[in-house]
């Protein structure tokens, strides 16, 4: 075709041979994993890739490798800490066996007086056993204040109000607990509190109507906090039936509130000399403090039915600490009224 018969716009180019630079050269052919003949021509590139491939193959059997291994020592690490949890579960049980049959034995005696003289008030030393230890220790229920006696002994109060003054807490909080445990509706002022006062709230429930089972229902009581059980938690218990406060074991604070005009320094100063004479019986009690006004005579006894029983089990990994409440019966071993792992 000549020149001047070229359509408008049409021009020829010069086409170079396939492999030559735009010098004409023939150049380095491309290498492309999806071209077969490019890894032909360059084996040095495709032993760099085989490599790289068995390296991968290499680290994901390693990682799999050690995650079975991890496995199956979670697996034995766990078999191993039930095995722990059973065996610290049986000696602990059988520390609270020993421990009633410590108490059968005293109570067995004829015994009319328990002290902290005694030999179930000796706290049993770390005792090892295979695989652990265990320890052991006996405390008098009634040496504390019993909250439900606010319904049977202490029935107006006095001796709770006490306690409460004695260590600094609002002496109302008594009538919240004799309203929460009596089986009437009736509001006792000031402080009280019936079904009205707690279906009012966010978390609406009724008063209970019954005796405490367990401190912890003092959480459930209007007045009462967090910090306020903490602080009267080691003084006061709740037993199934009101009950005196052994003043044998009784602590200086408990032994204050059953007065009207002991303080609490005298109190502990009858606490250390009754750790050398403990009281044979009422008459001794009454004696030593005869110049004392005594709130409730109905409060107060030189011996005691109710005991609190721990045992502290350590096995290998694994720590147990069980808390039972026992009974005392007139034969047989002391009976077991509650137990819980704490």
């Amino acid at each position: 075709m000549s020149r001047n018969n070229r359509e408008p716009g049409y021009r020829l180019e010069r086409r170079e041979p396939r492999g030559c630079n735009s010098r004409g050269s023939i150049g380095a052919a491309r290498f492309s994993p999806l071209n077969p003949h490019s890894a032909i021509r360059n084996p040095k590139k495709q032993q760099g890739l085989a490599i790289v491939l068995a390296l991968l193959v290499v680290a994901l059997a390693t990682t799999a490798a050690s995650y079975m291994v991890w496995q199956q020592q979670l697996l034995i690490r766990q078999s191993e800490n039930l095995t722990a949890l059973a065996q610290g579960q049986a000696v602990a049980r059988a520390a609270l066996d020993w421990g009633r049959l410590i108490l059968a034995e005293d109570g067995g005696q004829g015994n009319k007086v328990d002290h902290l003289g005694e030999d179930w008030a000796r706290s049993l030393e770390p005792t090892p056993v295979e695989g652990g230890q265990f320890v052991g220790k006996i405390s008098d229920a009634q040496g504390r204040y019993n909250l439900n006696s606010l319904t049977d002994r202490d029935t107006d109060g006095v001796v709770f109000r006490r306690l409460l003054t004695v260590l600094e807490l609002p002496s109302d909080l008594a009538n919240a607990v004799r309203d929460w445990i009596d089986a009437d509706d009736q509001v006792s002022f000031p402080g009280g509190a019936e079904d009205l006062d707690y279906l009012g709230g966010n978390d609406p429930y009724r008063a209970a109507n019954r005796l405490l089972i367990d401190i912890n229902a003092l959480y459930r009581i209007k007045g009462f906090t967090p910090e306020i059980v903490k602080r009267l938690r080691p003084f006061v218990t709740a037993l199934p039936r009101g009950t005196p406060v052994n003043v044998n074991t009784a602590t200086a604070e408990v032994l204050t509130a059953l007065f009207e005009d002991l303080g609490l320094d005298a109190a502990k100063d009858l606490v250390e000399k009754r750790e050398k004479d403990a009281f044979d019986d009422l008459n001794a009690f009454k004696e030593r403090t005869k110049t004392l006004k005594l709130l409730n005579p109905n409060m107060i006894d030189v011996k005691s039915d109710f005991f609190l029983l721990n045992a502290a089990v350590q096995f290998s990994r694994t720590e147990l600490s069980y808390l039972a409440l026992v009974q005392r019966q007139p034969a047989g071993r002391p009976k077991l009224l509650w137990q819980r792992q704490q």
